[in-house]
């Protein structure tokens, strides 16, 4: 296996809350603090001892004045002052340093008050230095825990989109016709833009202050009877260049230009009544300067799209999501150019020049989130070169009037019209706050107004669009991201279903890809053969069973590869009502020589190659496969009755008929299938022999179910199902052997650590809802039972919503499993008997029970780790630490054990062939 390597930030250990909040409890209420206190703090987080003490004795200590600062690359820039901390902090949070290493953190204290900003995230912390024992959880990224909310129901965007909702529903029933046909619902999004643009303006300078909410005031009646005839004279005035063509009260209005105010056909002012101008009015009271355009845009357009409004705010990406493609695919590399380059004018200039030629893309843009955040992110390294180079040559003290970061150069496409302007609106907006934190820098000052650009945001379907006609990829640098949509199989509509023709063309493709497999595909035809890369959120299904290999090969194909991922987490926002899917993050690129990373939680592991199961290891694409490829007896489907209830019993049928007939007690077996098993429910079934079927029909009771059976048999449209009419008595697939047996569950819960296999008596019936294993011995359980197996079963099964679904021809028929002795069998074999003992201990609780991870008793997990310790000895002389690890070797075995089974397989002859 490859070297594992540790980010600088990461942990050394996993602690859980409780362990957090006790570790840093210490470090409140002290008399007195000093430099010793973040140190303190990091540690209480779980950061290496190594690490803090190399940042006391200064070895790892990058800050520019280490007296007073301490920081670490990724992690935290902390700063003592004995000015004012708030202005302090304002200045460094977007200093040359922090953008440079990516610190997570910043603070600043004078030991009596504490500031501290999460750059990620933008959330800020304000307290007594004294009191941080109660705000532990603020720092919890440090320890690998990413906050989930971020900022609190009462934040301006969520009041703001409410409130416009409010004024949405009013006009919507003041102007029913607005509802009839798509241009009346689009005139009224437009609208909605336009307010919008106009309450912000009057909030951040680029109107006067409160001049659109005055004006409204001012120069219409309570009634609202004139507010439509105002404001299309205003939004007109705002589309006027000369103030002396525009009527005199609205002279003073700055001339807009763009296409925001264009006026259009057919895009006219709704009516309003009194209710809906003081809903106007009272949305003019809020504070817009604080709205962010990459929370607002999601937001908004929930409030204006039918049967989303209950939704608000959900389907929003937070920015440390939206970090996870772009930061990986391109940010890091341009920081780490600007850490190279930090004192070098020359090499300054020359990223400068890189960085304002880089295009963005995004082919499902939505509200424009994405592209809003890599617009700002791109910013600021910009604000922290100029910074940088006015430092380093005074001549670079003279700045030019205007960004290089054009936004013509962020480009999407988004199949929603509305969607379209919101997210143009939403980049100028993101525009003009940079250009405010520029002007706060430099003292120079970047008028957003007139609109110079336009924007390169595209209305359409991106199955069915040329992208390179949105996007020209002429050889430069471009980054496709985002989060296309989703859709199984099931959930496809006709429409959805009819894109794959468009996207394939004449190449061929399987009706059972997932829909976001398009945006992969095309992403693939985009960058191939050019400097473009890609980086995509998705569901984690297009890299777990049988769509890795419809997918990924065609892929693979084109010489791209997989440059990056981050394996499977929770997608949440700070929404109220959080999406929480649990989702990937694949990044493409052609096939180069350099390093390729996986990110699993706060770990980033550099590995030789990523496979399509976003595991290290070889391009194989693991298919179904008859017999086990390792030395392990035959798994079946359970048997399957076909009888239509006639040959089962509950356990009230089974007591009343062996009361009535004791002789049938030979005929009944308990059956088991997944819920029977883990639940512990009972059920049983009728099995009956073909030597003893007349026995069996001389007991009424039976013989009244075998007729029911044969009826029902006889009816079938299915030959095969008319056949079995003829031996009623018996199930319609017998699987079952005479032998004690293993029950692997069809489907199983993703939040356990194991999947509860169990080891069954020669007397019991597996049914068709489980797999059964016959002539098992203990040892296999032990195999089936380890968090090896499981993690194969992630990698390589399906799913069910969120949950494993087995499979005997792929998961099990593929486990690799190398050569065992007899003493290592016999070994494996005690430690899953001591499985089953410790279960049985606990013969109160259901499967279901033991193996909730918040209800496990401790000696079940010891059990389970000691069977875990055993195998994975098998695969590795040094253990695991994480599945990923278990996966590289799995792969790994893998492949070396199918190319020597086909090595072996004789050729096959050629039609003609002689003999």
């Amino acid at each position: 296996m490859n070297d594992r390597v540790l980010d600088e930030g990461t942990a050394v250990a996993r602690l859980n809350l409780k362990a957090i909040e006790e570790r840093v409890a210490p470090l409140g209420g002290r008399e007195s603090y000093d430099r010793e206190f973040i140190l303190d703090l990091l540690l209480a987080y779980g950061k290496p001892q190594g690490n803090v003490t190399r940042l006391r004795n200064g070895s790892l200590n990058i800050a520019a004045d280490s007296a007073t600062e301490v920081a670490q690359k990724n992690v935290v820039y902390f700063k003592e002052t004995t000015d004012d901390p708030l202005a302090v902090i304002d200045e460094l949070k977007t200093s040359p340093a922090v953008v440079r290493y990516s610190t997570r953190f910043v603070i600043v204290t004078d030991y009596n008050e504490l500031l501290a900003v999460d750059t990620k995230t933008g959330e800020n912390l304000m307290i007594p230095i004294r009191d941080i024992d109660q705000h532990f959880t603020f720092f919890l990224p440090w320890a690998g825990m990413e906050k989930a909310q971020y900022v609190a129901e009462s934040h301006a965007d969520v009041k703001a989109a409410e409130r416009m909702g409010k004024l949405f529903d009013e006009l919507l029933a003041a102007n029913p016709r607005l509802m009839d046909g798509t241009s009346g619902r689009h005139a009224l999004n437009v609208f909605f833009t336009r307010l919008l643009f106009c309450f912000f303006a009057e909030d951040t300078g680029i109107f006067t202050e409160t001049q659109f909410t005055n004006a409204v005031d001012s120069h219409t009646q309570a009634d609202g009877s004139d507010v439509h005839d105002f404001l299309a004279a205003l939004f007109a005035a705002l589309d006027t260049e000369d103030p002396a063509d525009k009527p005199n009260h609205l002279a003073s209005f700055p001339y807009v230009n763009g296409r925001l105010f264009t006026l259009s056909a057919g895009l006219e002012v709704p009516t309003f009544t009194k209710a809906a101008r003081d809903r106007l009015i009272e949305l003019g009271t809020l504070n817009w300067s604080e709205i962010n355009p990459d929370i607002f845009g999601s937001m908004f357009q929930a409030i204006v799209s039918p049967g989303k409004r209950s939704d608000l705010g959900q389907h929003y990406t937070s920015v440390p999501n939206i970090l996870k493609t772009i930061e990986p695919l391109f940010l890091d590399g341009i920081r780490e150019q600007l850490d190279a380059g930090f004192d070098s004018v020359r090499k300054l200039e020359a990223l400068l020049e890189r960085i304002s030629a880089i295009k963005v893309f995004d082919p499902a843009c939505g509200s424009g989130n994405f592209l809003v955040i890599a617009y700002k992110e791109l910013r600021k390294v910009e604000h922290a070169i100029l910074e940088r180079l006015a430092d380093l040559d005074p001549k670079h003290q003279v700045l030019f009037a205007e960004s290089k970061i054009n936004i013509e150069n962020f480009y999407g496409i988004e199949i929603d019209d509305f969607a379209v302007e919101v997210a143009i609106l939403s980049l100028w907006i993101a525009k003009h706050q940079m250009n405010t934190e520029f002007k706060e820098k430099f003292n120079v000052s970047i008028p957003l107004i007139p609109l110079k650009e336009t924007g390169q945001i595209q209305a359409g379907n991106a199955t069915r669009v040329d992208w390179d006609t949105v996007c020209p990829n002429d050889g430069g640098e471009i980054y496709l991201i985002g989060n296309p949509p989703y859709a199984g199989v099931k959930e496809q509509t006709p429409e959805q279903k009819g894109d794959f023709a468009h996207t394939f063309g004449q190449r061929r493709f399987s009706k059972k890809l997932d829909y976001v497999s398009l945006w992969f595909v095309k992403a693939a035809d985009y960058i191939a053969g050019r400097r473009a890369q890609v980086a995509f959120v998705s569901t984690k299904s297009i890299t777990q069973g049988e769509q890795v290999g419809l997918l990924f090969p065609m892929i693979f194909d084109m010489g791209i590869e997989i440059g990056y991922a981050y394996t499977p987490f929770k997608w949440e926002n700070s929404a109220r009502r959080n999406a929480g899917v649990t989702v990937i993050v694949v990044g493409l690129r052609n096939v180069e020589s350099s390093s390729k990373y996986l990110y699993q939680g706060d770990l980033r592991v550099e590995v030789k190659n990523i496979n399509g199961y976003l595991a290290e290891g070889g391009n194989v694409f693991v298919v179904p496969r008859s017999k086990p490829l390792a030395q392990l007896p035959p798994m079946t489907f359970g048997s399957k009755g076909t009888d239509w209830g006639n040959l089962m019993l509950d356990p009230r049928d089974r007591d009343r008929l062996l009361a009535e007939h004791p002789t049938a007690e030979r005929f009944v077996r308990r059956i088991l299938g997944t819920d029977e098993f883990v639940k512990d429910q009972e059920k049983y079934c009728i099995w009956v022999s073909e030597a003893d079927h007349q026995i069996a029909a001389s007991i009424p009771e039976l013989k009244e179910r075998f007729d029911r059976t044969e009826g029902k048999r006889a009816e079938s449209i299915k030959a095969a199902t008319k056949v079995l009419a003829r031996v009623p008595y018996r199930f319609g697939e017998v699987r079952y052997k005479a032998t004690e047996s293993i029950i692997m569950p069809k489907v199983s819960s993703v939040r356990r650590a194991y999947i509860p296999v169990g080891y069954l008596d020669a007397d019991t019936i597996i049914n068709a809802s489980a797999f059964g294993v016959y002539d098992a011995e203990p040892w296999v359980l032990a195999l089936l039972t380890s968090r090896t197996h499981v993690a194969w079963t992630g990698a390589v099964g399906g799913r069910m919503r969120e949950d494993y679904q087995y499979s005997n021809t792929i998961v099990y028929n593929n486990f690799p499993v190398p050569h065992l002795s007899d003493a290592m069998k016999e070994q494996l074999a005690v430690a899953a008997l001591r499985v089953l003992d410790v279960r049985e201990y606990h013969c109160e609780k259901t499967l279901g029970q033991l193996y909730d991870p918040d209800l496990m008793p401790d000696d079940l997990r010891q059990a389970h780790a000691e069977v875990d310790t055993l195998v994975d000895s098998i695969y590795s002389k040094r253990g695991y630490e994480t599945d990923e690890q278990r996966l590289s070797d799995l792969f790994a075995m893998y492949e070396a054990m199918t190319a020597e089974v086909a090595a072996k397989a004789p050729a096959k002859k050629t039609r003609g062939a002689r003999k």
